[in-house]
């Protein structure tokens, strides 16, 4: 997992030195780094993370299988190097881009598809032990803040109580940042963006003294490690709020235990003290809401089978009910369904008083 004391370009040419000295000293150029498969991949019920275990896999430039993912991976290195060197950070389309050149003499290209220059900067996460907004390459902005916080980025204070009705909107490296006022008792984190804005229209970040964060679906990278900061550094409980379904689901799921494609980055990326707080399946009694139901189909079926038999929650009870139910509804339920109690419901009653009677899922 990636460490904060580690200088990049130190560890970028250190991996150089190293290449170099096996072309001196006559032999193949290698790299070793541990295995991201699925095979890997470990859930340590200690930490309950998600994380890569001890298998390694090995890439020599002489070897026809390795010599392009080896070329690929050394050309990401070099892109990355040289934007630490010019103190600038680029975008992944940017690398893409920055790496898509014909190799001299040939017709092959060294990247053709994204895919490989983004697999070729995770491989080299691995390698250097540092994460890609360390290595000053940046996704894309894809979430929202709003609360009593102040925080000082790039040299401005920034006041999240105070941007308008879009919010702060969160970059994709949060290492930076600092929190310079950070006036809440408890964040909620959404997956949809059309909640959030519901939310901060009916300034319930003010009102119950709180964060209100959301994405675009998925969670991004800059997103959990925003929330991972604001819990350790100023131990804020995050509650989740996510439809009934197996997605909504499975984004908690990332949250507080990891992702397989992120299984090396679980450190920096986990939420182990996350709560979810909805929807589930006692609030479809307890607010009328099965006339809002939608139809499983043979995919959300699927989905929830796989889920229900995570190591994380096989052996979680209240979990597994959750699981039964829904599989016996045989249907699944949007947050949104809420509205039909009322414009502000989810404001005025239903969050309040799921937080009060602390109504969550660990």
């Amino acid at each position: 997992m990636p460490k904060q004391e580690k200088k990049p370009v130190k560890e970028l040419e250190e991996f150089g030195k190293k290449l170099v000295v096996d072309i001196e000293k006559g032999r193949n150029p290698s790299i070793e780094f541990s295995l991201r498969s699925l095979s890997n991949v470990v859930f340590d019920k200690e930490t309950r993370t998600l994380g890569l275990g001890e298998k390694q896999q090995k890439r020599t430039f002489f070897n026809v299988g390795h010599a392009k993912k080896f070329l690929q991976t050394l050309e990401v290195a070099k892109i990355s190097k040289n934007l630490l060197d010019v103190q600038k950070h680029a975008s992944l389309r940017d690398v893409f881009y920055m790496a898509k050149r014909t190799i001299p003499q040939s017709n092959i290209n060294v990247v053709d598809e994204q895919s490989e220059s983004d697999k070729a900067l995770e491989d080299l996460e691995l390698i250097t032990e540092l994460s890609r907004e360390q290595l000053n390459i940046n996704a894309n902005k894809m979430g929202s803040v709003a609360g009593n916080v102040t925080i000082e980025d790039a040299g401005d204070a920034i006041n999240w109580a105070k941007l308008g009705s879009g919010g702060w909107s969160i970059p994709s490296n949060v290492e930076n940042i600092e929190f310079k006022s950070v006036k809440a008792e408890y964040i909620i984190y959404m997956e949809k963006q059309a909640v959030w804005e519901r939310l901060h229209e009916d300034k319930f970040w003010e009102k119950q003294n709180c964060l209100i964060v959301t994405s675009q679906g998925q969670t991004t990278r800059g997103i959990r490690r925003l929330l991972q900061r604001l819990n350790e550094e100023n131990k804020l409980p995050i509650y989740v709020l996510a439809d009934f379904d197996p997605w909504g689901f499975y984004i908690y799921s990332v949250l507080k235990f990891g992702s397989i494609n992120l299984a090396h980055m679980s450190g920096t990326m986990t939420l182990q003290d996350a709560r979810f707080l909805g929807i589930t399946a006692d609030d479809v009694a307890n607010y009328d809401l099965k006339k809002h139901f939608i139809k499983f189909k043979d995919v959300d079926m699927t989905r929830l089978k796989q889920i229900s038999g995570y190591d994380w929650f096989k052996k979680n009870k209240e979990w597994q009910r959750q699981f039964k139910m829904m599989k016996d509804f045989g249907a699944k339920l949007e947050i949104q369904s809420l509205s039909s109690k009322g414009i502000t419901f989810i404001s005025d009653k239903y969050l309040p008083e799921k937080i009060k009677k602390k109504e969550f899922l660990d």
